[in-house]
């Protein structure tokens, strides 16, 4: 039996090459294919589908806004890009995107929830109900009503939480509250009374606050006053408080009128 001789090396060689060439040609094609699959026009995006229970804003509209912001087809547009470009819509607060076969994106917006307006009176910032500051656009009625909450910006749920221990322990609807710079509170009555609750943890804001409403009633008793004659409170006294009450005078005249308990 005669053996076969091995190819010589440059014959080798050159089929390994030709082998090479030939993958490579196919790989190309199919990659060329591809590209042009994904980009024909029947892969295009067909229909945005938007979700949520919306009150700031419409389907439409959002439509509209939006689709001009997204690039690519059903296969191949950023869905993290999308999200955000949902998210920078004003009142929207979170927007999850998916994509529904064959060229159709959902869309699931939740909006943000007013509870408060933050900061100046000529700002747009409101607060929501996880105590996050979002800007809201234009005036609608509906929202005059709401307290105005101010603070450093990064405590802003710490004012909503407090505004919600506040309004229960005093009773009275608060307008303002206010967290100073240096850790003060101080809340507004829709009235127009102002009491100073000082600083601390919160135990000790709400404990002062607790005394005050437990005391108030008798205090303005004894000079003839219903509570609702309260004018101001300074609570930020050692071991008690001062109030001003209408129509009570206890120094000489022309001198601020104020009791303390």
């Amino acid at each position: 039996m005669t053996d076969t001789l091995p190819a010589p090396l440059d014959v080798r060689l050159m089929n390994l090459a030709a082998s090479v060439l030939f993958l490579g040609c196919v790989v190309l094609v199919l990659a060329a294919g591809a590209w042009w699959a994904l980009r024909h026009p029947a892969f295009a995006i067909g229909r945005i589908v938007v979700q949520g229970e919306l009150v700031h804003n419409n389907a439409v509209t959002l439509r509209a806004n939006v689709a001009p912001q997204l690039t690519g087809n059903f296969f191949t547009v950023d869905l993290q890009a999308a999200r955000k470009a949902f998210e920078q819509v004003p009142w929207v607060r979170k927007a999850q995107i998916r994509r529904q076969y064959p060229r159709t994106l959902e869309v699931v917006l939740q909006e943000h929830h007013a509870v408060a307006h933050w900061g100046r009176e000529s700002g747009e910032e409101m607060v929501n109900s996880q105590g996050e500051v979002f800007e809201a656009n234009g005036d609608e009625a509906d929202l005059d009503d709401l307290p105005r909450l101010h603070g450093p910006q990064d405590q802003s749920t710490q004012v909503w939480q407090m505004y919600q221990r506040l309004q229960t322990l005093l009773g009275a609807p608060i307008k303002t509250l206010e967290l100073s710079g240096r850790g003060g509170w101080k809340v507004t009555f829709q009235g127009g009374a102002v009491v100073e609750l000082g600083g601390g943890s919160a135990q000790e804001v709400e404990q002062r606050a607790q005394r005050f409403v437990s005391t108030l009633a008798q205090v303005a008793a004894h000079y003839g006053r219903k509570p609702d004659a309260l004018e101001s409170a300074d609570l930020r006294h050692s071991g008690g408080y001062a109030v001003r009450l209408r129509g009570v005078t206890t120094v000489a005249p022309g001198t601020a009128s104020t009791a303390r308990k």
